[in-house]
């Protein structure tokens, strides 16, 4: 997996209320390691004094309203706050090495796929893909649809829940390549986690991957959180409601092998970026893996199987 040449596309989203997409950043520097950053005493300070959570009322009104703060968020920043992601055919290169040969439809889910800042870029270069596109947001789902760029012959955006809706609603079980989750699962509420891989893994053909990308343990948007943003390890509310969650790469690898995934490539990135505006270089940490749908996965089995759900409801 290649990490070279990487544009400006992960935002420090801590303060999305006033943030706004001009306010440039630069990488200055990466490297990819299998250990977690080492933090200085000052960060460790920080992170040992924030020991009170968000009140339990609070935190389930977040979670109740998680789906309403992203519709906002889209609402105030319409497609203008990300950058196209044009990097992910560089990064992932499996978007073109799992092909069999070279004119083989490639068929793909972008799981969180925003206002489509990583579909479009690859619908350009690569003319045969199609893809699935969901989000949990209608709002972003339907400036998907509303881009010049959309095509129902080669792209079908829904939106969805991961944790709750049946993908294979609208996605053929067993029918898809590659699934791409970047900067996704940090969102959804790490109890949840699991369903929501389970979900994806029906929809996957055997020996299908998936491409994960996302906020890594002790990045710099993780320490600039202030007292009273806690919600449990590793995971914050931001200001506008939105939540992140941080991963290790211990974490990431028994989440992915507990919903039946095998791992192939799982490692941090270590970025340090500068802002201009601010004269500052901070340390960003991502996370960058790759997880495979072995050959004898038992998925359709998992939380969200379709049979263990109409018996529900038969019970009922």
């Amino acid at each position: 997996m290649s990490f070279t040449g990487i544009e400006k596309c992960e935002v420090d989203l801590t303060q999305t209320v006033k943030l706004k997409s001009k306010d440039e950043t630069f990488p200055c520097g990466q490297a990819t390691t299998s250990t977690a950053r080492h933090l200085t005493q000052e960060e460790l300070d920080r992170l040992s004094s924030e020991r009170t959570l968000v009140s339990d009322f609070k935190q389930m009104k977040i979670e109740k309203e998680a789906q309403k703060n992203w519709d906002l968020f889209y609402k105030r920043n319409t497609t203008n706050f990300f950058k196209d992601r044009h990097w992910t055919t560089r990064e992932f290169e499996e978007l073109q090495a799992c092909r069999e040969f070279e004119s083989q439809k490639l068929v793909l889910l972008e799981a969180g796929c925003g206002v489509g800042n990583c579909i479009f870029p690859l619908l350009e270069e690569d003319l045969n893909i199609f893809v699935y596109a969901c989000d949990f947001s209608p709002r972003a789902v339907e400036f998907v649809k509303k881009n010049p760029l959309y095509r129902p012959d080669r792209c079908c955006a829904f939106q969805c829940d991961l944790t709750k809706d049946h993908l294979t609603e609208n996605v053929p079980e067993a029918s898809v390549d590659v699934v791409t989750l970047i900067f996704v699962l940090s969102a959804i509420h790490p109890d949840k986690m699991k369903e929501a891989l389970e979900n994806i893994g029906k929809i996957l053909k055997p020996g299908g991957v998936v491409l994960f990308r996302d906020y890594g343990l002790y990045d710099h948007a993780m320490l600039r959180f202030k007292s009273g943003s806690k919600l449990g390890d590793n995971f914050y509310v931001r200001q506008d409601g939105t939540r992140s969650y941080f991963f290790s790469k211990e974490f990431l690898a028994k989440l992915f092998e507990e919903a039946d995934f095998q791992s192939v490539v799982n490692e941090y990135v270590l970025r340090e970026t500068v802002n201009k505006k601010e004269g500052l270089c901070v340390p960003r940490v991502f996370l960058q893996s790759k997880f495979i749908k072995p050959a004898h996965s038992q998925q359709g089995f998992g939380l969200l199987s379709h049979n263990s759900s109409k018996e529900s409801k038969q019970e009922d």
